[in-house]
């Protein structure tokens, strides 16, 4: 049998260094049982986003997280939101990795940064490992699954945790709207067309936010981790977005990602090769969303406008990661094309808000 893949980890790309030295010292202060442990560091090779790496000290491992270099988006990449948001949902929602500890002090790692428990077990993209035998039954129990451990979070009440502290729910998709736009405004590196169509459009046909859940707000299947016979969904990372507000929006959200088989050849190689969910057996977006309205008992008959919007907020955070590409401001060359793929999502965007519920 080949050997078993996890998250790819790869050496630390090139001016994503860590202090070696300065991080030991803080694992041991921290780990005391660490004091006479190596530590080796690794760095996570998936994402476009915040920087994940793995540290190993004897037995022991962890993950740390840290923004990407250079200036970023006002109130994006928050270490210590992400870290609240793992500390209260953690003891409620089992696949959300344990936190450990989290540092404001920039010269650890010239960040504020968090170390999180290192989870076990099978995460796939674009391709699944060759040891897997992945049947288009499987491919159905993990859509499946997908759907369940949505509902599940989205069932959790949040008025156990301090979540509403740093959430407002009120109005929430009204406040989503208008703030991605803004934030699009600020990245935008040329004008393109169809954008104030597509934003006025999202304006005018704002829904009524009847209900308020926990919502992760970047779930997607690259973002989780299954059980070795790929039955069970073991973890999900990347907290940095959730919050308390409308559980269609995550929907929506998850469905922007959600790649089937006769989607446009833009949204299936926009990111490089399709996801695996092109595949036999996984659900269309139109069999999740029903199955979802099942499960949870959600009226989701307005969902052409939260995929709308989730086109939109994907080019919103495409055209960020190209704006710092653009400016100097990171030489990693999977961003040179991020401009036109944040273009595609827009035309995306635009076709999916005149399209109804059937049509998805």
């Amino acid at each position: 049998m080949a050997e078993r893949m996890e998250y790819e980890t790869v050496s630390v790309r090139k001016g994503e260094e860590l202090n070696e030295r300065k991080l030991h010292d803080f694992l041991v202060e921290h780990f005391p049982d660490l004091q006479q442990e190596k530590l080796s560091i690794k760095q996570f090779s998936a994402g476009h986003s915040n920087l994940t790496y793995l540290l190993s000290m004897g037995e022991w491992e962890g993950v740390l997280r840290r923004p990407p270099l250079g200036p970023v988006a006002p109130k994006a990449h928050d270490m210590k939101r992400e870290f609240r948001i793992l500390s209260e949902i953690h003891p409620l929602f089992d696949v959300t990795p344990k936190p450990y500890v989290f540092s404001e002090d920039e010269g650890i790692v010239g960040s504020p940064f968090f170390i999180m428990e290192r989870k076990r077990g099978e995460v796939f993209d674009t391709s699944f490992p060759p040891h897997l035998n992945v049947t288009p039954e499987v491919c159905k129990k993990i859509s499946e699954e997908m759907v369940s451990r949505m509902v599940e979070l989205h069932s959790i009440d949040h008025t156990k945790t301090s979540l509403h502290e740093i959430s407002k729910p009120e109005h929430f998709m009204e406040r989503q709207v208008h703030g991605w736009i803004n934030r699009y405004e600020r990245a935008k590196t040329s004008e393109v067309r169809d954008v104030k169509h597509l934003t006025q459009w999202l304006i005018r046909n704002v829904p009524e936010n009847a209900e308020s859940t926990i919502i992760h707000y970047d779930f997607k299947l690259n973002n989780s981790m299954f059980s070795e016979d790929l039955t069970s969904m073991v973890g999900l990372f990347d907290w940095e977005m959730a919050t308390v507000g409308d559980p269609l929006a995550d929907l929506g959200v998850a469905m922007g990602y959600w790649i089937q088989q006769d989607d446009p050849e833009l949204l299936k190689y926009g990111l490089g090769k399709p996801p695996v969910t092109i595949l036999d057996g996984f659900y269309s977006r139109r069999e999740f969303i029903e199955k979802y309205a099942e499960k949870s008992g959600r009226d989701v008959n307005h969902i052409h406008f939260y995929l709308s919007f989730a086109y939109f907020k994907l080019a919103v955070i495409v055209q960020q990661i190209y704006y710092r590409f653009k400016m100097g401001q990171t030489s990693d060359a999977r961003f040179s094309g991020f401009d036109r793929f944040a273009e595609s999502l827009i035309t995306l965007g635009n076709q999916a808000a005149f399209n109804s519920r059937e049509q998805i």
